[in-house]
């Protein structure tokens, strides 16, 4: 150990660390500046980017004696007198962060680049952005950001009545920029132990732990199954719970957890794994769901014949007699495999038992199922047990099922201290759900004119060693296979079958763009089969307010699929002609354009989906919403307010607000299934006007009248009349609030029958997208140059973070379409596993058709998952344009895509 002295944002520092500590863990762990993030501590990620004498460095890579008597600059350092620096100001105008994990990185990255060029063009600003990833933003954010730091545009906030439709900046962007936002990894009290997980190098085995089981005293504590105080199994359903917290002597995938050391962090980091008493017995995994369901298959869980978890059905009319309506019918088989999330926040939190309560911090998508979870597994009521999110650098889906929650909750519970768990990056990867990987078989046929007139099709979907969201899947995917086109006659199954991969869960979409590569493959082939554009025929086909759904459901309302097709029009017939006239004249490289669709129920599944919201006023005049959605990125922390304030009549300033945690809040449902601005933004709508309702009652106002909230009073302004409530004079209730304003929103769906008909969802995105890519003939790769995308989304909220919501859901769509794949054990990093990064996204034209839904809040619906659904079958339907190859498997490689093209020419 010695004394290192160096200068940190300006100051003077001294630290005493061996030579090699890595200068992030100097920096978050000696010196407390956490802005400094953490995602791979590979310098995959470059979250972590800090400035060592005005040049960008990973501090993950950098060893602390590298920085002795240099100057270390970090996020922290950005601000100035406490305001935030021009680049911040630009980040927080353009909604350039969205969950912020990876913002600290991108902003060090921008200021180098700055320092020495004040005017940068894009292509300098991706050059030197280029080693930070992000998996939110899309990047075009960012890129619209640092190019605009000169612009001098204060923030205005929006007028009463006015905070619905606005720009308005993200209540806790500021936060994120200047590195006071508190992640999982990022809070953790300073006596806590930590917690690292065993797991297992098999996809299945069977195993015996030695003599150290269940010793809870010494340097380390090492816990087992027998160890779980409640239940040692959790899950997604209230039913079904089929997956251990730690195994009991057989393993059903690799990464998955067996024991847990506890101690200081340091003894557990230094222990090394060859010195548990484990005992292996590996057997021969179930790999795939063609051998899972093979004669004879072993099965992955007793009591699942086949190795079937569920299976999905819907049937609509009569699919013979559609077939014989076909004068042209085309057929295909398609792939996928797992997909990573790979958000750059790793799963981290920590647990404090307080007397015979267990409260949790943690970066998640679910308090309250987190909540119940953890009880289940305590073995203790749910009322005992508190969740309190962190900020969630990322979600996707993933952070959906628990993960460290339930590990760090026995553990504080059993020792009564404080423990912490950080996923490494490769743990992270090899122990959490991935998109699921399916086999999809599929015919649809259209008459002479183009209309459609049947569609059948089979999904096999790989949900790996358990249930996770598997059933969910299955319930999706027939309902949506047909893409958002009128089809009369249908018939749609699907099955969920178990394997020994990891389990299988939520990612952003539930098996729709699994499904949507097929339907869309095969309309443009029937495009082609009927000489039809590719565009027209969809336009022909789209469903409309008025027609029935594979379900049987009528869409009454907010069905704006044919809108967005037309406003793709104009840029779609330029950009076919210009691909094909580059073609004429290039042989090595080869242009395309090709169009995607999708619609996506928002919400659950044929299922009650209540969220319930409250706002409340405080004897100072303060106003609060006590919003419990998880905010991982996708911005309700700020559109809740936006339309509370409006309901409410007053400016959105005004609010303070309290986000998910569940002692606090009520239960505003999982952030997930595209649910929470058109369902938990309806329920903030209701509190807001339930509250107005009640001030107006107390000042005997009129509907037109107009409230002031602030400085213990409350004043009613009607026509020339002023009243004027004294918040002092009256009884808080439990919360501290004199008054409370309540919203409960529940989508009107039934339940489907055992042909799948019935109302799933209340309402439906809608959207298609244009992807413009460049193919190399010789070596199989793809440029995408550009994408416009229109997206029906019944009304903007926040115009930015939807355009952002777009930009993310493109970027991954890209990712899942041409470089993303996971192999268990051979791609558990950021190096081997490839997302895009900056110079992959290409220019984004976003257009928002805004197609009121009455149900929603002023009309709003579901953004997340449809902002990707249609970017793949956008792509590969370029590249078929561009090559005449017909993408089957998706990631579309360099390897795959040359060789179909070679197998073309033979």
């Amino acid at each position: 150990m010695s004394g290192l002295r160096f200068t940190v944002n300006g100051d003077d520092v001294e630290v005493a660390a061996a030579p090699a500590t890595r200068l992030s863990s100097v920096l978050r762990d000696d010196l407390g500046l956490t802005g400094t993030k953490i995602g791979c501590d590979a310098g995959d990620c470059g979250a972590c980017t800090v400035l060592l004498d005005g040049d960008q460095v990973c501090a993950c890579l950098t060893p602390i004696a590298q920085v002795a008597g240099r100057r270390v600059t970090t996020v922290e350092g950005l601000s100035e007198n406490g305001e935030l620096s021009a680049l911040q100001a630009a980040f927080h105008r353009h909604g350039a962060a969205q969950c912020g994990i990876c913002s600290p990185g991108m902003l060090m990255a921008a200021q180098s680049l700055l320092a020495g060029n004040s005017t940068p063009s894009e292509t300098e600003v991706m050059d030197a952005l280029g080693g930070v990833l992000c998996r939110c933003t899309g990047y075009r954010k960012i890129i619209e950001a640092v190019m605009d730091v000169g612009t001098l545009e204060p923030e205005r906030a929006p007028p009463p009545g006015a905070a619905v439709g606005a720009r308005m900046a993200k209540v806790d962007g500021v936060a994120k920029l200047t590195g006071a936002e508190l992640f999982g990894a990022d809070g953790a009290p300073e006596d806590a132990l930590y917690l690292r997980v065993i797991r297992s190098p098999h996809a299945r085995a069977r195993f015996t732990i030695g003599e150290l089981a269940g010793e809870l005293d010494g340097d380390l504590a090492l816990l087992t199954c027998a160890d779980i105080p409640g239940v040692n199994v959790f899950g997604i359903y209230p039913t079904g719970k089929d997956q251990p917290v730690l195994a009991e002597g057989a393993v059903r995938f690799r990464g998955e957890a067996v024991a847990a050391l506890v101690g200081e962090r340091a003894a557990i980091e230094a222990f090394r794994h060859e010195d548990l008493p484990i005992d292996w017995q590996p057997l021969d995994p179930v790999i795939g769901t063609e051998a899972a369901k093979a004669d004879g298959a072993p099965l992955v869980q007793d009591g699942k014949p086949g190795n079937l978890l569920i299976e999905g059905l819907v049937v609509k009319g009569d699919v013979e007699a559609g077939l014989k309506a076909a004068d042209f019918i085309a057929e295909g088989a398609f792939e996928t495999g797992f997909v990573e999330h790979a958000y750059i926040e790793p799963e981290a939190g920590w647990a404090h038992r307080v007397g015979d309560r267990m409260e949790i911090a943690v970066s998640t998508q679910t308090p309250y199922m987190d909540r119940d979870s953890v009880a289940h597994v305590l073995g203790i009521g749910n009322e005992q047990v508190r969740i309190m999110p962190t900020a969630c650098g990322g979600g996707f889906g993933g952070k959906l099922d628990v993960a460290v929650q339930p590990l760090i909750a026995v553990a504080a519970w059993l020792l009564d201290r404080p423990v912490a768990c950080v996923y490494s990056r490769p743990e992270s990867m090899a122990s959490t759900t991935k998109r699921h990987p399916s086999r999809i078989s599929a015919r649809a046929g259209c008459d002479k004119t183009g209309r459609l007139t049947v569609f059948t099709s089979h999904g096999d979907f790989d949900t790996g060693a358990y249930a996770s969201w598997g059933p969910t899947v299955a319930d999706r995917v027939p309902i949506h296979a047909t893409g958002p086109y009128f089809v009369p006659h249908v018939r749609n199954s699907s099955a969920a079958i178990h394997t020994n991969g990891p389990p299988a869960g939520a990612f952003r979409g539930f098996g729709v763009p699994q499904c949507a590569i097929a339907h869309e493959a095969l309309y443009d082939e029937l495009a082609g089969m009927a000489a039809m554009d590719p565009l027209e025929f969809r336009i022909v086909n789209a469903i409309a307010v008025g027609q029935e759904t594979a379900t049987g459901q009528r869409l009454d309302a907010s069905a704006g699929l044919g809108q967005c097709l037309e406003a793709l029009r104009p840029a779609w017939r330029a950009a076919r002609s210009e691909a094909e006239a580059f073609n004429l004249t290039s042989d090595d490289v080869k242009r395309g354009v090709g169009v995607g669709c999708m619609w996506y129920g928002c919400g659950n599944t044929s299922m009650s989906n209540p969220s319930i919201m409250r706002v409340g006023i405080d004897r100072s005049g303060r106003l609060t919403l006590y919003n419990g959605v998880a905010d991982m990125g996708q911005g309700p922390n700020t559109i809740m307010p936006q339309i509370c304030a409006d309901a409410l009549g007053v400016a959105v300033e005004t609010f303070h607000y309290v986000t998910g945690d569940t002692d606090l809040t009520a239960d505003a449902g999982k952030s997930s299934a595209s649910r929470q601005t058109f369902v938990s933004g309806k329920a903030a709508e209701l509190a807001g006007a339930d509250l107005r309702a009640k001030i107006l009652r107390l000042a005997n106002g009129g509907d037109d009248a107009v409230i002031e909230i602030g400085d213990g009073l409350i004043i009613v302004r009607d026509g020339e009349l002023e009243r004027r409530i004294d918040l002092a004079a009256m009884e808080p209730d439990e919360h501290g609030d004199i008054l409370s304003g309540e919203g409960t929103f529940d989508p009107p769906t039934t339940t489907l029958d055992d042909k799948g008909q019935g109302t799933p969802y209340a309402t439906y995105g809608f959207a298609a997208q244009i992807a413009e890519v460049e193919v190399d003939m010789e070596l199989g790769t793809v440029k995408v140059r550009r994408m416009v995308a229109a997206h029906d989304v019944g009304r903007a909220i926040n115009p930015t973070q939807v355009e952002g919501q777009i930009h993310g859901g493109i970027a991954q769509g890209l990712g899942m379409a041409l470089m993303e794949e996971y192999v268990p054990g051979r791609s558990e990093n950021l190096h081997d596993y490839l997302i895009p990064t900056i110079g992959d996204v290409p220019p984004i034209e976003t257009i928002l058709i805004e197609d009121p839904e009455p149900l929603g809040p002023y009309g709003a619906k579901g953004i997340g998952e449809p902002a990707l659904v249609p970017t793949a079958p956008a792509i590969f339907g370029a590249i078929h344009h561009a090559t005449g190859v017909r993408v089957r498997v998706a990631p579309a490689t360099p390897a795959r895509l040359r060789a179909a093209i070679l197998a073309r020419k033979t």
